[in-house]
């Protein structure tokens, strides 16, 4: 009993911390976030530490990959998985809307959304996957550019043959260092967590009761749900008994952390050191985990058809049939796609919606302020759905006794 506890001392530890930081902000109201500097010191290193993290993590693992061919294999599977989970999700939130619906009979005054530019979705996309100059790619707000990258880099790196495995020997030392970096810096999570909760719900708790109270007391409830039992699923799939066992025993820490920054990448570092410790193997955890935190938002997808749902009520919109709800679900796989990372990243996510429905642009900041109420479980969910999902990947690629040919530290 003590060695299990023993296990999940950590875990509680920042559960602990978050608790603790939300009862202060209920406490003292507005007056917490005198501590929010403590939180913002945790976010920043995060943040400071995760591009080159990802850089040498994608990079090494294609290249030290033994064949392309592996690589595709992990690719073909890591994308279906991902589209199947983000369909499952979005059909999770569709019932519960068509149950509980939102938006109807809320009176929200329309804001004018001053100096947008809006792209199309050919242009989204060309600044999504590229950037006009190399310096671009060392900026978070740049991951799925840096991602593409990094990916031809490790691949170039492989074709190379003999003469790139010292460059790729270089890569496979810095994910590792990196990596250390990262135990380090989680050292300070629970000051940096607490206080981060503290500041979040001094500052907003006594907004989330309002015009938005319908989405809020829906969304919760159905992440939460999704979390439990989807993700328990999920793990079962993979692995079995054991793979829920691993599942649940290392994914406090990523979720606790999914939570309290509201970022997957800055989740990253620590769902990369869970996924080790479930036993997913190195190069499979190390791609697709980088690029799960891009283009795999499960929670996104939950929040996109909470959108659309909410501003068809708003503009009195018919939100029935069933072309209706393939479009939703497809909008909401692609909001979920062309998503960052970043807290507020979801806000490319929302111009798809507005543009694809034809929607004015007035309704922008409308569903802006139901990804703000809704950011920090959606994030749990995009976070977390990556380790899961790597799992299902390696079932896929090494077969269904895999968790018992792997060494777990």
């Amino acid at each position: 009993m003590a060695k299990k506890l023993k296990a999940y001392r950590f875990p509680l530890i920042l559960l602990a911390s978050i608790i603790i930081g939300s009862i202060i902000g209920l406490i003292f109201g507005e007056k917490a976030s005198v501590i929010k500097p403590l939180g913002d010191l945790f976010l920043n290193l995060l943040f400071m530490i995760v591009v080159p993290l990802v850089f040498f993590s994608i990079a090494s693992a294609v290249a030290n990959m033994d064949s392309m061919k592996r690589l595709g294999k992990i690719m073909g599977s890591m994308l279906s998985v991902f589209i199947i989970t983000g369909i499952i999700a979005s059909l999770v939130m569709l019932v519960a809307v068509l149950i509980f619906p939102v938006g109807s009979g809320v009176n929200i005054p329309i804001e004018a959304v001053e100096d947008t530019e809006i792209l199309s979705l050919s242009d989204q996309l060309v600044n999504t996957f590229t950037v006009p100059d190399f310096v671009n790619l060392f900026s978070r707000k740049h991951m799925l550019a840096l991602i593409v990258f990094s990916v031809l880099l490790g691949i170039s790196t492989g074709l190379t043959g003999e003469a790139g495995k010292p460059f790729a020997r270089f890569l496979e030392s810095g994910s590792e260092i990196f990596m250390k970096v990262i135990q380090l810096v989680m050292y300070y999570a629970p000051i940096g967590l607490g206080a981060y909760f503290a500041a979040l719900i001094g500052t907003f708790g006594a907004e989330l009761i309002g015009d938005y109270a319908q989405a809020f007391i829906l969304y919760y409830p159905v992440a939460f749900l999704y979390f439990l039992v989807g993700f328990t699923l999920y793990a079962f799939i993979a692995g079995g008994k054991k793979g829920v066992v691993r599942f649940w025993k290392n994914i406090l820490a990523p979720a606790a952390t999914a939570l309290g920054t509201g970022s997957s990448f800055a989740t990253l570092p620590i769902n990369l050191q869970a996924a080790k410790q479930i036993g997913v193997p190195k190069d499979i955890r190390e791609t697709v985990l980088p690029l799960g935190a891009t283009i795999h938002m499960d929670g996104s997808c939950l929040s996109a058809i909470l959108k659309i749902a909410f501003v068809f009520g708003v503009f009195n919109m018919d939100f029935t049939g069933f072309g209706t709800f393939v479009t939703a679900i497809a909008v909401s796989l692609l909001s979920g796609i062309v998503m960052s990372g970043i807290p507020g990243g979801g806000f490319i996510g929302e111009m798809v919606i507005v543009t694809l429905y034809g929607l004015p642009i007035q309704a922008l900041p409308m569903i802006s302020a139901i990804g703000v109420v809704v950011d920090p479980p959606a994030t749990m969910v995009n976070a977390t759905g990556d380790t899961v999902a790597s799992m299902i990947v390696t079932r896929q690629l090494e077969g269904k006794d895999w968790m018992d040919n792997v060494s777990v530290e």
